[in-house]
């Protein structure tokens, strides 16, 4: 098992159609296309969908070091609106790594680059070892 077929077993964010791009040590990139499932009364992108997005990126990226590691404090700031069709991507680097405690910050951007919203992580790593090797780069 690698760590992007652990990260299968992330069934909310399987169901909400978010797909790994890219993972190496400390870094992550996920990918959603917007669909009317992800969008609220005023049809738009629900801020729980890209939270969603960017807790994925988090969590791959704050995992790849083969520890269980969970979220203890997120915080999102949302700038733009996005509609259907909308390609969104997260891209999640680690800026502090402890053996017990990380954070990470995430950009979540539109095809086109435009900053959508930023997110901000701190999470709590346990002795439990995942089943895939630690990345090293």
């Amino acid at each position: 098992m690698d760590i992007i077929d652990f990260f299968k077993n992330d069934r909310f964010a399987r169901n909400a159609g978010i797909e790994i791009v890219e993972v190496r040590k400390g870094y992550a990139k996920v990918k959603m296309e917007v669909s009317e499932m992800h969008l609220n009364g005023g049809n738009v992108v629900q801020g729980g969908a890209l939270f969603t997005l960017a807790d994925l990126a988090f969590a791959v990226a704050v995992n790849s070091h083969g520890r269980l590691t969970f979220s203890i404090q997120s915080n999102i700031n949302i700038f733009k609106s996005e509609r259907v069709g909308s390609i969104l991507y997260a891209e999640a680097k680690e800026v502090f790594n402890h053996p017990k405690i990380c954070n990470c910050e995430v950009n979540i951007t539109n095809a086109q680059g435009e900053l959508v919203a930023t997110f901000s992580g701190s999470g709590f790593r346990k002795e439990i070892p995942l089943p895939f090797e630690p990345l090293t780069e």
